[in-house]
C-alpha cells in the first residue's frame, strides 16, 4: 500500500463514523424517518467514502431533536431554550403576556389622561373661586352706605336722604 492510499483511508474513516453517528441519532429521534432508498444508499456507500452533499443531506432534517428534560444555566444562556418547539408550546403564554402588556399600557395612558383632566379642572375651579371672591368684594364695596349716599347725591332727583334724628324704639304693650 502506498502512502497516499493510507492517508485516504485515514481521512475517510472519521467521515464514515460521523455519518454513522448521525444515522444512529436519526434512528433514536425518528425511527421511521428513513426511506428504503436511503438505506440502500448507505449500504452501498459503506465501502466508499460519502461525499459532502450526502453528509449534508443526511444531517439536514426539518424536525428538531427533542429537548432534554433538565435545563442547565448553560443551555438557557446559550439559547437552547428558544427552539421552535418550545416557542410553539408556549405561544399562548406569549400571547397572554402581550395582551397584558397592551392592557397595562392602555390603562396607564388612560390614567395619565384623567390626571391631566383633573389638574385642568382644579385650575379652572380655582380661577372660578377667585373670580367669585373678587366680584363679591366689588359688590360689598358698592353696597356700603357711604358709596350709596355718594351715588344718591350725584343723582339729585332721588328723594332718599340720611335721617336727621336717630331711630326711636317704640314699645307696644302686650295685651
Amino acid at each position: 500500500m502506498s502512502k497516499e492510499e493510507t492517508d485516504h483511508k485515514e481521512m475517510s474513516k472519521p467521515v464514515i463514523r460521523i455519518t454513522q453517528s448521525t444515522e444512529e441519532a436519526m434512528d433514536d429521534i425518528m425511527p421511521d424517518s428513513k426511506s428504503e432508498t436511503a438505506k440502500d444508499e448507505t449500504e452501498q456507500s459503506e465501502d466508499e467514502a460519502p461525499t459532502l452533499t450526502d453528509v449534508i443531506k443526511e444531517q439536514a432534517i426539518e424536525d428538531e431533536a427533542p429537548l432534554s428534560s433538565n435545563f442547565t444555566l448553560r443551555k438557557i444562556l446559550g439559547g437552547d431554550i428558544l427552539t421552535t418547539s418550545t416557542i410553539r408550546r408556549q405561544i399562548w403564554l406569549f400571547l397572554l403576556i402581550a395582551s397584558f402588556m397592551i392592557v397595562y399600557v392602555s390603562n396607564r395612558y388612560s390614567c395619565q389622561k384623567k390626571l391631566i383632566e383633573i389638574d385642568n379642572l382644579t385650575n379652572e375651579l380655582q380661577d372660578a373661586k377667585y373670580k367669585a371672591l373678587s366680584s363679591s368684594s366689588m359688590i360689598t364695596e358698592k353696597s356700603r352706605e357711604s358709596n350709596v349716599l355718594d351715588l344718591l347725591k350725584k343723582n339729585k332727583d332721588s328723594l332718599l336722604h340720611i335721617a336727621n334724628q336717630p331711630p326711636y324704639i317704640i314699645n307696644v304693650p302686650e295685651e
